[in-house]
């Protein structure tokens, strides 16, 4: 029942646009300028199965270097996002909660991480649930963006990204450190199983390649950090994205790889293109 709701769900926003939403994970950019097209392409950052099909191969060949959200490949990133982890202001997770809450969710990390909420206290609490994804999965976690690098660097391309690690981290500070702590109570009360429940639906749901589904399913996610924040999580960013794709595809082509619930909706990559002068089209 709940995939048909989301399939009524796209098809009605399809209607809305005016035109037929077609199912794509893999949109080609060309026109205002661009004397050779370039693509976009919708990743899942973690899954059981991050195998490319064939026709992102031939836009990975036929595109001369790779940008996806962060430059991955970037020796300096790992240190960057170490010195983001931190809560600003001094603040902690046990001044977050509840005494019992952090109890639970001391006793939840130790168990599922091997680190205590003692030690991990002044940590943001997204950054710790973000640790947890290898134990939601029951798989072993693969990623999109890791294959993409990997063809990447076997074509001697380069890998840069649309936005800095900075950027994109002080997203996690424009959302209420509370919130994020609630959340990880959530999780750790009932020993992760909503999260893995949506993950397995969202997997199931990319593997459909209607982005317009995808972006209602987060939107309607009962986990607030992406439904009540989505303007935070992907709007704002999607429109400080459009400009930096305009000036990275004019000077060569460029196979652009962005999660996917960033591609749909009236504020959507696809749709913000469209509006700044270029044709997207979906790739079948």
């Amino acid at each position: 029942m709940k995939k048909v709701l989301l399939f009524v769900c796209s098809l009605f926003i399809g209607l809305a646009y005016g035109q037929k939403s077609e199912n794509s994970l893999l949109w080609k950019i060309s026109g205002n300028g661009l004397s050779k097209p370039s693509y976009l392409f919708g990743t899942i950052h973690i899954t059981c199965d991050a195998t490319l099909s064939e026709k992102v191969k031939k836009a990975l060949d036929n595109t001369e270097q790779l940008c996806l959200e962060l430059d991955m490949d970037d020796p300096g990133m790992q240190g960057q996002m170490l010195n983001s982890m931190m809560m600003k202001d001094g603040v902690t997770m046990k001044s977050l909660t509840t005494e019992a809450d952090f109890k639970i969710v001391d006793a939840f990390l130790t168990n599922n991480i091997g680190y205590s909420a003692e030690i991990l206290n002044p940590v943001k609490p997204f950054m710790i649930a973000t640790m947890l994804y290898p134990k939601m999965l029951g798989c072993e976690m693969q990623s999109v963006e890791t294959e993409l690098m990997a063809i990447a660097k076997a074509q001697n391309e380069e890998v840069i990204g649309l936005e800095t690690v900075a950027e994109q981290l002080a997203v996690f500070d424009a959302i209420p450190y509370k919130e994020q702590m609630n959340e990880l109570v959530i999780t750790a009360k009932d020993n992760m199983q909503r999260d893995k429940t949506e993950l397995n639906e969202m997997m199931a749901l990319y593997q459909t390649e209607n982005v317009e589904a995808m972006l209602t399913f987060t939107e309607k996610s009962p986990n607030v950090m992406t439904s009540k924040y989505i303007d935070i999580m992907l709007n704002n960013r999607n429109n400080n994205w459009i400009s930096r794709i305009d000036k990275i595809a004019k000077t060569k082509p460029t196979f652009f790889g962005v999660g996917a619930a960033h591609l749909g909706g009236k504020q959507g990559v696809i749709a913000l293109l469209r509006k700044a002068g270029f044709t997207v089209e979906a790739v079948n």
